[in-house]
C-alpha cells in the first residue's frame, strides 16, 4: 500500500490532470514558454544545485554524465520545451470522421491519457522535458527521479509550479514523488487509482522491478543494444565517421552503438582504420576482426547481448546481410539499428526485415532521440510494439475516444 504522503500526493495529482485536459492550447503553451524563460533567468543557480550533487555521486561512470547539467544543457532543456509549446495542439484532433447509412455522425478524438508516472535515474533533463511533453498534452506528470538528483529536479519542478499557477492551473500538474527511496518505488508503481501510464527510463534493474510489481499499464523505455552494419558498398571514411559518432559521442545513453557488425568484403579496409578512428574505445572482436585488430580483445557471447553505456565497442565480422540481421534479431533490443551501404535494394531489405523502434539508412544511430526526429522531446523511446513505439513525443502521450452523434437513432 503507498504511503500517506505518497497517497496524498496522488490525489491532487489525479484533480490537477483534470483541469490540464481542460486547459486551452494557449494556456498549456504559456506555461512552457514561461518555464523556458525561467530555465534561462536561473541557469546558474540550477548549475550550482546540481554541482553539488555530481561533487556527491560516487560512480564516476556514464551515471555522473547523465546526472550533470551544464549551461548547455540548460539551454537545450529550454530550447526543447519553446519548440515543444510550438507543436501542433494534439488535442481533440478528429480522425476518421464518416457517416453510417443510419445516419449517426462517427468519428475519434485524440485526448490526454491522464496522469503520466515516470520513474527514472539521474537525468534531470528529463524532469523538464517530461513535465513539457505532458503539460503540452494536456496530462499530469507525476515524477520519481533518484535521490543522487533530487535537490535538483526539486528546483526544476519548483518552476514548473510558479507557471503553472500563474496561468492559472494548479501546481501538482508536475509533482515529484517526495521521497526517491527504493521501497516508494514499487509503492509508486502500483498506484492504479492515480496512474494511468507508467514510463520507466532506466537501466535492467529498474526494468525488471517493472514487470515484477507494477500494476499500473507501462510503456517499456528499455535497454539500447543498438547496432551499425557496414555493408560491403559502404563509403569507408562516411562510415568510420558514422561510427565515431554513434560510440563516442554520448556513449552514457541508449541511443549509442553498442555493437559493431562489417561485412567480410570491406572488412580489411574498414577495420584497419577503425582503431585510429576510434581514440579511447575498448574494442572487443570475434575471431574474424581480430585478425584486422590485432589488439582487441576476444569478444564472448555476453559481449554482444550487452548495452556497455561506455566506450566499448563489439566488433563482428558477417558474410552478408542475411548474416548481419540475423545477429540483431538474435541480440538486439529493439531500439535502433543501422545499416551503412550505397546498395539501394540491401537499405531497403534492411528496412523492411529488421524489427526494431528505428531503422536507419547511412546515418548515426543517434539522432533517434524526439528532439533529433521533429518531436521538441521525449518522455522516452519505446521498445514495445502497443500504444507507442520509438520515441513517445506529445501525440505519444494522448489516447483515441469514438464519439457518436445522432438524432434519436436506436439500434
Amino acid at each position: 500500500m503507498p504511503d500517506l504522503a505518497l497517497t496524498t500526493q496522488g490525489v491532487a495529482v489525479k484533480r490537477a490532470a483534470l483541469a490540464l485536459g481542460r486547459a486551452s492550447n494557449e494556456t498549456r503553451s504559456a506555461v512552457l514558454r514561461l518555464v523556458a524563460d525561467r530555465l534561462d533567468e536561473t541557469r546558474d543557480e540550477l548549475v550550482a544545485v546540481n554541482a553539488l550533487e555530481v561533487a556527491a555521486y560516487s560512480d564516476s561512470g556514464p551515471g555522473r554524465d547523465r546526472l550533470t547539467l551544464t549551461p548547455e544543457r540548460v539551454a537545450a532543456m529550454a530550447q526543447a520545451l519553446r519548440e515543444i509549446a510550438s507543436s501542433p495542439d494534439p488535442l481533440f484532433e478528429s480522425q476518421d470522421a464518416s457517416t453510417r447509412p443510419n445516419g449517426l455522425r462517427v468519428e475519434r478524438l485524440r485526448v490526454p491519457l491522464g496522469v503520466i508516472g515516470v520513474v527514472y535515474e539521474n537525468r534531470p533533463n528529463v524532469t523538464s522535458d517530461v513535465a513539457g511533453l505532458c503539460v503540452r498534452s494536456g496530462n499530469a506528470a507525476f515524477l520519481r527521479g533518484s535521490s543522487s538528483a533530487q535537490s535538483t529536479n526539486t528546483f526544476i519542478v519548483g518552476l514548473w509550479h510558479e507557471a503553472l499557477e500563474k496561468e492559472g492551473l494548479p501546481a501538482a500538474g508536475v509533482s515529484l514523488v517526495e521521497d526517491p527511496s527504493y521501497e516508494t518505488v514499487n509503492s509508486f508503481m502500483q498506484m492504479t487509482d492515480v496512474l494511468d501510464c507508467l514510463i520507466p527510463r532506466g537501466g535492467p534493474r529498474l526494468i525488471a522491478a517493472m514487470r515484477e510489481n507494477a500494476r499500473v499499464p507501462y510503456v517499456l523505455d528499455g535497454d539500447g543494444n543498438c547496432h551499425i552494419y557496414v555493408d560491403a558498398s559502404a563509403k569507408l571514411q562516411q562510415s568510420l565517421a558514422i561510427v565515431n559518432n554513434a560510440k563516442t559521442s554520448r556513449p552514457g545513453v541508449c541511443n549509442a552503438a553498442e555493437t559493431l557488425l562489417v561485412h567480410e568484403a570491406i572488412a580489411p579496409a574498414f577495420l584497419a582504420e577503425l582503431e585510429a578512428a576510434l581514440p579511447g574505445v575498448e574494442l572487443r572482436a570475434d575471431e574474424r576482426a581480430r585478425a584486422y585488430l590485432p589488439s582487441a580483445s576476444l569478444a564472448s557471447d555476453e559481449d554482444f547481448q550487452r548495452e556497455f553505456l561506455d566506450l566499448i565497442l563489439a566488433v563482428k565480422v558477417v558474410s552478408s546481410l542475411d548474416e548481419a540481421i540475423e545477429h540483431v534479431a538474435t541480440y538486439g533490443t529493439g531500439h535502433s539499428e543501422a545499416i551503412l551501404t550505397d546498395d539501394a535494394h540491401n537499405a531497403e531489405e534492411w528496412v523492411r526485415r529488421v524489427d526494431a523502434a528505428a531503422v536507419l539508412v547511412n546515418a548515426s544511430t543517434r539522432f533517434i532521440d524526439g528532439g533529433e526526429l521533429g518531436l521538441g522531446g521525449e518522455v522516452g523511446i519505446s521498445t514495445q510494439k502497443l500504444h507507442a513505439r520509438g520515441p513517445m513525443g506529445v501525440r505519444e502521450l494522448t489516447c483515441l475516444k469514438w464519439v457518436v452523434r445522432g438524432e434519436g437513432q436506436i439500434r
